[in-house]
């Protein structure tokens, strides 16, 4: 059952508000989805917007990075971030240039990310970070060592500021440039897996696994 959230001031979409949607439900489906988030917060005046991968457990986005990351270690401060996932579904294609668009999917969050430093907690979060983005890969690979965990820095991030906007379906033109002749529609989008390639050093006998021979970021 979608939960319904009332968004912020900061979160409630004003342009093109038909698109916003505020349900954790919904916007947890675009983040399960996801594998690439961007971490956006300010630094002494500069802004700074870096890439990473997360993992989702309940009402928490938990992201990680280098245990040496100055910035990193900035955000665990309490320095304000957003947060912003982005799916892609298509390109939207209109009579006119100036309502060309795009199909897709987003989630906005806001607020203050913490540093994880509970050892068992750190842990399980790194294994849903894997999980996340391979299922089934964290059972069959070596774990992390003491000298890994201490190089690694896992961020925790409560999701209770954040909405979500949804663009779907087809170009939607000036009523009088429908008689254009031009094509118009939409160009699907979606990530594909290739075949696995394997690393030239496999040890003989190694088969791939279904969960590689399978991969799919599809839920």
């Amino acid at each position: 059952m979608a939960q319904p959230s009332a968004p912020s001031a900061r979160t409630r979409l004003v342009r093109e508000a038909d698109r916003a949607v505020y349900d954790r439900d919904a916007a947890y489906r675009i983040l399960d989805e996801g594998f690439i988030c961007h971490v956006g917060f300010v630094v002494d005046g500069q802004p700074f917007v870096i890439p990473t991968g997360y993992g989702r457990v309940g009402d928490n986005l938990y992201i990680h990075g280098s245990a040496a990351s100055r910035m990193l270690r900035r955000v665990d401060e309490g320095l304000a971030v957003c947060v912003t996932v982005t799916l892609l579904d298509g390109l939207v294609l209109a009579r006119s240039i100036f309502n060309h668009s795009m199909n897709y999917r987003s989630v906005v969050i806001l607020g203050t990310a913490r540093a994880v430093n509970d050892p068992t907690e750190k842990l399980e979060a790194l294994r849903l970070l894997s999980e996340h983005i391979l299922p089934g890969r964290w059972v069959e690979s070596r774990l992390p060592n003491e000298k890994e965990l201490k190089a690694t820095l896992v961020m925790r991030l409560p999701i209770e500021e954040f909405s979500a906007k949804v663009r779907q379906g087809p170009p939607v033109d000036d009523e009088e440039d429908y008689a254009f002749s031009t094509w118009a529609g939409v160009i699907p989008l979606e990530m594909v897996a290739g075949n696995p390639i394997n690393d030239p050093r496999l040890n003989l006998g190694c088969a791939v696994p279904t969960y590689v021979e399978k991969y799919s970021r599809k839920r």
